[in-house]
């Protein structure tokens, strides 16, 4: 007797009243090894404890170096169950919902006001840009540099734009040695200005002193008639 409420001390099990298919967690009070049995399924071990289970409504006993544990497997079932599966029933119909209507409006909707904003903002800059012929921009710009802070250099950079624009080959990313080189006949109006442009960009004394309005009407020489529009041209 005394050993038998010393087992009830030492190993315990839960649920206390287990059914068919519940995992029954036993408990000990000392590491253990459980012996396999056709009665239960071990579903997991460690040193004290183990996890089985059986699908089978009937006492069973787990087998262990420890002790051997007794445990009746009550039925899911009622004591007069027929063992004759539920009559199958129709699934019940959802109330139609306009929800996804809705959302698939509210999309096409803010698609359609997406869509309105990039053609007029399209349109708004096609209409605000209109195209300046080459010549025109670099009278302009000619204009522009002798007030600008660094007349020479604003003067260089407006002559390279208009030759870049005008001359295939003579683009602005070619040093100033590269562009004398390549551009012929033209290096003689070209070489001051771009040289008083480099000195006043690069040199820390500055520029030559220099006739600045005469080489402003030598750069204007070098237009000789409108360039077209690169758009224009592969129009």
């Amino acid at each position: 007797m005394i050993a038998f409420f010393f087992l009830l001390a030492t190993v315990t099990y839960r649920p206390p009243e287990p059914t068919v298919g519940d995992p029954i967690t036993i408990e000990y009070a000392e590491p253990v090894t459980v012996k396999p049995s056709p009665d239960y399924e071990i579903v997991s071990h460690t040193a004290t404890s183990v996890v089985v289970r059986t699908f089978a409504p009937n006492t069973i006993t787990v087998h262990s170096t420890a002790a051997d544990v007794v445990i009746p497997i009550k039925s899911v079932l009622a004591p007069d169950d027929a063992m004759k599966p539920a009559p199958l029933r129709p699934p019940h119909e959802l109330p139609p919902s306009r929800a996804p209507w809705i959302a698939i409006a509210i999309a096409a909707l803010c698609a359609a006001v997406t869509w309105f904003f990039v053609w007029r903002h399209r349109f708004k800059q096609a209409v605000i840009e209109p195209v300046v012929p080459s010549d025109v921009r670099f009278r302009n710009a000619v204009r522009d540099a002798a007030r600008a802070p660094r007349r020479w250099a604003a003067l260089a950079d407006a002559t390279r734009a208009y030759i870049a624009s005008a001359y295939p080959g003579l683009g602005i990313e070619l040093t100033t040695a590269e562009l004398l080189a390549r551009s012929g006949e033209l290096a003689e109006s070209l070489c001051p200005i771009l040289q008083q442009g480099d000195l006043e960009k690069f040199s820390p004394w500055g520029p030559q002193p220099a006739d600045f309005d005469a080489a402003s009407a030598k750069a204007l020489e070098l237009i000789v008639v409108p360039v077209p529009e690169r758009d224009e041209v592969a129009a």
